[in-house]
This record gives C-alpha cells, sequence and structure tokens, in this order.
C-alpha cells in the first residue's frame, strides 16, 4: 500500500460511537450459537477452536468442533496421536496437512509443560506454532486483557470506517495495531472483538457490503467515499 494515504483524524468520541453501535448490534445479530462462545469452556477448547479457525470459516469449524473435542478432549490425546490419523480427521475443514502438523506441535509442547499457558505476550509468542492472532485470542480470552481479535476481516471494517493502513502486513502496520487496541479498550473487550468479526462476516463483507442496512454507515469513511 502506499505510503501516502491520508488518514482521518480518530476522535475518542468516534471511537466510543463505533463502540456502542457495534455492541448494540452483536447484541441482537451476533452468532452467539458458535460453541466456542459458550461459558465455561476450558483453555484447552478455547486455543484449540482458534487454531480450527485459521483461515477457515466459522461456519465450517461450528459443524466439525464438537466432535473434534469429543475424539480428543485434551492435549495429551493429541499429542499421542498419529499425525495421519489428525490429517484424516481434519480434512473436512481444509489445510489438513498443515493443520494437523501444528496442532500435534502444539499439544505436544503443552504436554511438556503440563498445560501451563503464560498469561504474558512475551512468553506466549515462544511458545510453538502460536502466531500474533492466537496470541491474542489467548490474552483475550483466556486471560480477559484488552486485546483485539485482529484479522483481515477485522483490518477491514476498522479501516473502511476509520481510514486505510498504510502497511501490507497488518501485524505489522503500527496505525492499525494501535487503531484496534484502543477500540477494544473497552469493558467488553471480547463482545466488541466478536461483535467486529460478526460485523464483518454479516454487513461489512469484502464484496458488496451491506451499507444500505449498517448501522455505522452515517459516519463511515468508505461509505462516504462511495456516496459521493
Amino acid at each position: 500500500m502506499s505510503t501516502s494515504v491520508r488518514r482521518p483524524s480518530i476522535s475518542k468520541r468516534n471511537i466510543v460511537f463505533f463502540q456502542n453501535r457495534i455492541l448494540t448490534w452483536f447484541e441482537i445479530s451476533g452468532r452467539h450459537y458458535f460453541p466456542w462462545r459458550q461459558k465455561g469452556l476450558s483453555e484447552f477448547q478455547i486455543i484449540i477452536a482458534e487454531v480450527l479457525l485459521q483461515r477457515t470459516k466459522a461456519e465450517t469449524v461450528e459443524k466439525f468442533y464438537l466432535q473434534f473435542i469429543a475424539d480428543f478432549p485434551h492435549w495429551k490425546a493429541l499429542a499421542l496421536a498419529e499425525v495421519s490419523v489428525l490429517e484424516e480427521r481434519l480434512k473436512p475443514i481444509g489445510l489438513y496437512r498443515q493443520r494437523a502438523t501444528r496442532i500435534k506441535g502444539l499439544a505436544t509442547e503443552m504436554v511438556r509443560v503440563n498445560g501451563q499457558i503464560p498469561a504474558e505476550r512475551a512468553a506466549l509468542e515462544k511458545v510453538p506454532m502460536l502466531g500474533q492472532y492466537i496470541v491474542n485470542a489467548i490474552l483475550l480470552q483466556v486471560f480477559n486483557k484488552r486485546i483485539p481479535l485482529l484479522d483481515v476481516n477485522m483490518a477491514r471494517v476498522l479501516e473502511r470506517y476509520f481510514g486505510e493502513r498504510t502497511m501490507a502486513d497488518i501485524r505489522y502496520d503500527p496505525y492499525l495495531q494501535d487503531l484496534a487496541l484502543k477500540v477494544v479498550d473497552h469493558l467488553h473487550s471480547k463482545e466488541l472483538s466478536w461483535g467486529i468479526l460478526d460485523f464483518a462476516a454479516i454487513i461489512c463483507k469484502a464484496r458488496k457490503p451491506l451499507c444500505n442496512i449498517c448501522p455505522i454507515s452515517s459516519s463511515c469513511n468508505f461509505y462516504k467515499k462511495n456516496l459521493y
């Protein structure tokens, strides 16, 4: 992306407006039914869900997740499983070879450390097979830290509403990283992240976004630009 992109100023008022509208929309229209969003999940169940969701539609994982957890209910069960067995089980959601190797490696490491998940980013980033997104997901959902679930879908919503980033890789763009942190700096940080992801899937789609029924279009930069 060009470094000449001019971003609009981002006021606290605009962030609060965005937060309130997304939370209200999420309460009514969010995908609360996903099994990995239910209360009482173990750390293992949360992390496995995030690994399965990588580069895969949530609706695809929804049909698969509960049975996979039933078949492999803890880290040891996954660590003991042959990679070929994991590949076969993971075929319905795609990327099964990469995913099987990743899950096996992560499970082996978790067994080695007796399932102890570090609570700090620096330590989490040293765990094999954990990228930035899953580290963020663990900090948010396991340790209740105000960290965004920033992926290409959340980035799309934030950039359309607030203004575009300048770097191609969302992991290294300081503007987008800082913006996402400010947006989810809220008492209901987890619901905000989920709400933005659901909003990206249902309203602010990559193609043919439903701007005509969007609750934040009145102050959205993308909408104003395309309207005029």
